[in-house]
């Protein structure tokens, strides 16, 4: 029998190695899909006969010496992502769920690179709230913990990996959405610099990054090598990283200056378990040879921060596809802001675009500077009970909706800045609950972010730390 908790590269050379194959793999994870979904509501939608034809196609390709990196290796996808020939909702009540007809771009990587696609995560309507529930597909829960939440908005990737349902899930971060429910769940978040992994379109003014949620650094490090391609036929695109980013997980680097924040530029006030949370990473950081100093830096003026919220999402939101005529349809935090984005003119739009471009350009110059690497709490509060984040953001759609900032405040400007950033699942608060940390890196530098977190993985060895449901239910 497999092991469940077996990392996504190892079970790749499993295969290859016709050690065990696809078939076999598909199955024992649908029987755990089986088993565990129920309780968590991690995937919303899976078509099983599909899951079992791509298991077939990968051990052809194994049987003929054609296997890709991943050959077999199942991956859900976030729900927000379209998959040709599977329903594309965004979550929402608002979109029939029609099949989509082509894949996102970073589907058709996820494919090349020989993952199974292996169902449909849950996710907030349209993206843009830290926990991973709406009316469609209900709430997602967290295997740690049922009564609370997996995050968001790749709660539901979050959740399946955290469950072991699948070795490693596509996510994607447009303010946090890979590293919070990262953080609450136990695992390891990369979120890759703008530009890194290829999208047919980036939301949220370039500010949103396809990724994946994984249970090791060396999981997430193989997963970027996969995903972040080269795009001719993008915008632009990050430049090429020096080697393989696997290679880092082994390499010796530079010790380096690396800032503590403790302090949100939000100003709400953080958890003390979120700060030891940082804290112990510090000192993990500093018993390896490198230099912890205080860190004070600007990360936005509050009125450029409070426009990229305000305008920019709602704006995102009123331009996401569907039928406006099924507007009554929308949760009345996504409906406030449908309505939000037609109080504003497009001079309003392009005058926060251009400030926010010039405020980045102050942000990132100080990476190299007084700091190398930052590092902060990932949330500033422990992850939220089910329902906490939702209903606030429905009650008081125009509500100051603290929960949902606490849990952002750390990591929505890495978003605006392009930064690259990964959340470590280093401590524990008082209830068994997952704490994270995170580490940014400067501009296209998921290469340090790589290595330090390959340096500190064997004092915390969060890999082999398992979510209490994952290890109660063992199903082959």
């Amino acid at each position: 029998m497999l092991d469940p908790f077996i990392s996504a590269t190892d079970l790749a050379r499993l295969i290859r190695t016709r050690e065990v194959s696809a078939v076999e793999t598909a199955q024992f994870f649908l029987h755990r899909v089986d088993a565990i979904n129920p309780e968590i509501n991690a995937i919303v939608w899976m078509d099983r006969d599909d899951v079992l034809r791509r298991a077939e196609a990968a051990d052809q390709r194994v049987a003929s010496g054609q296997a890709r990196p991943f050959e077999g290796v199942p991956m859900p996808i976030k729900d927000l992502t379209p998959v040709k020939g599977q329903p594309y909702t965004g979550s929402s009540m608002a979109i029939d769920p029609d099949p989509a007809e082509e894949n996102e771009v970073t589907v058709d990587l996820i494919e090349d690179a020989g993952f199974v696609l292996f169902g449909r995560t849950n996710s907030p309507e349209f993206g843009p709230l830290t926990v991973s529930e709406n009316r469609r597909w209900g709430k997602t829960r967290n295997p740690w913990n049922p009564a609370h939440t997996s995050g968001g908005s790749s709660g539901g990737a979050s959740a399946a990996v955290a469950a072991a349902l699948a070795p490693i899930g596509h996510a994607s971060d447009g303010g946090g959405s890979i590293r919070v429910p990262s953080a609450a769940t136990g695992l390891v978040g990369i979120k890759p610099s703008r530009g890194r992994v290829p999208s047919d379109v980036r939301g949220w003014e370039q500010s949103v990054t396809e990724g994946a949620i994984a249970r090791s650094i060396g999981d997430a490090a193989a997963a970027l090598d996969v995903l972040g391609k080269p795009d001719l036929l993008g915008w632009y695109s990050a430049p090429a990283p020096a080697r393989p980013f696997v290679d880092e997980l082994t390499a010796t680097g530079p010790r380096l200056r690396i800032g503590l924040l403790t302090t949100p530029p939000t100003g709400v006030d953080v958890d003390p378990e979120c700060i030891a949370a940082a804290e112990k990473l510090a000192r993990a950081l500093e018993h390896a040879g490198h230099t912890i100093v205080p860190a004070d830096p600007f990360l936005y003026t509050p009125d450029a921060v409070q426009g990229f919220a305000d305008l920019v999402i709602s704006a995102s939101v009123w331009a996401t596809p569907f039928d406006h005529a099924n507007v009554n349809r929308l949760d009345p935090y996504i409906r406030y802001r449908f309505e939000r984005a037609t109080r504003f003119h497009a001079g309003e739009y392009v005058q926060l675009a251009n400030r926010l471009q010039w405020e980045t350009r102050q942000v990132v110059a100080q990476w190299g500077g007084a700091f190398d690497v930052l590092l902060t709490p990932t949330t500033a509060c422990p992850t939220p009970l089910v329902g906490q984040v939702y209903d606030e953001a429905n009650e008081t759609p125009d509500g100051p909706r603290l929960t949902e900032l606490r849990t952002i405040s750390f990591t929505s400007f890495v978003n605006i800045a392009g930064l690259p950033a990964v959340s470590l699942p280093v401590h524990a608060g008082a209830n068994g609950m997952p704490l994270g940390a995170q580490l940014i890196g400067g501009p296209f530098d998921e290469a340090t972010l790589i290595r330090l977190a390959a340096e500190v993985e064997p004092a915390f060895q969060w890999q082999h730390k398992h979510a209490p449901l994952a290890e109660h239910v063992r199903v082959g």
